[in-house]
């Protein structure tokens, strides 16, 4: 999973454009799991992941991201983080000094009404690169996109092997060039195989040789509104063993199957 020179670089499509794979933060806030945490973030850039979520929800994990990325180079990889509380300039400031470095992406899951014209006025300023939203619901990422001006949105599940019910809010993001960010995609649904639709889905991704992890990773890019997918992981081994399957190439005969596009549809 090379990440490319151009990671960061904005294309035609989209306003901008974050890299394809990222790391997502959330499990790598646990109190006593600093050395592993760091480890795993060392992990996932040797493996060429160049994107990196995190959120001052999330524990320790900002913190333990901006150790593991102090000695990298600045320009190859990028960051992003949410905004929590009523004070959106605080939150950030708070968030830059744990990382210990600039932030890119800010993303906005409460208080949006009063969040964005400060986050607005940053990204005019050139101090973020870019502001979004992020939620469970994507009928709540819909009037956002619809009413503001947004860069990018990230979504936690409605957009997935199992679950394509947040296509509308894809098909707007598309037209209005608004990068979109899934998350969630290798549920314990996908993992353990423990639903009917998961093991049907398996069963015809077995017949080309793709398990139903590899798969649900490379789903979300079918739509071009999906610029990205995080992957969360809490140990090196974990994030190396979701790389390996990023880097195995996924048939385009697998998509064309009658059976897999009546299960998906």
């Amino acid at each position: 999973m090379a990440a490319p020179s151009h990671a960061l670089a904005p294309q035609t499509v989209h306003k901008f454009r974050p890299p394809r794979f990222g790391l997502s933060g959330s499990r790598l806030g646990d109190p006593d799991g600093a050395p592993t945490a760091i480890a795993t973030v060392d992990a996932a850039y040797q493996a060429g992941i160049r994107f990196f979520d995190s959120s001052p929800a999330y524990g320790e994990s900002e913190t333990r991201l901006g150790t593991a990325l102090a000695r990298r180079p600045r320009g190859e990889f990028l960051v992003s983080t949410k905004v929590v509380g009523p004070d959106a300039e605080e939150s950030i400031r708070g968030s830059s000094e744990r990382l210990g470095l600039g932030v890119d992406l800010v993303l906005v899951q409460d208080a949006f009404a009063a969040s964005y014209p400060i986050l607005d006025g940053l990204r005019r300023q050139g101090v973020i690169k870019a502001i979004g939203a992020a939620a469970t619901d994507w009928q709540a990422l819909d009037h956002l996109v619809r009413d503001h001006e947004l860069d990018c949105v990230l979504l936690a599940g409605q957009f997935s092997l199992l679950d394509q019910s947040a296509r509308p809010l894809l098909d707007r993001c598309l037209a209005r060039r608004v990068s979109v960010i899934v998350s969630g995609v290798l549920s314990p649904e996908v993992l353990h195989n423990d639903s009917v639709q998961a093991r049907r889905i398996s069963a015809v991704c077995e017949r080309y040789g793709v398990s139903l992890p590899q798969a649900a990773l490379a789903f979300p890019a079918r739509h071009t509104a999906v610029t990205s997918v995080l992957i969360s992981a809490a140990s090196p081994a974990e994030i190396r063993a979701d790389a390996a399957l990023v880097r195995q190439p996924v048939p385009a005969t697998l998509w064309r199957d009658p059976e897999l596009l009546r299960l998906l549809s």
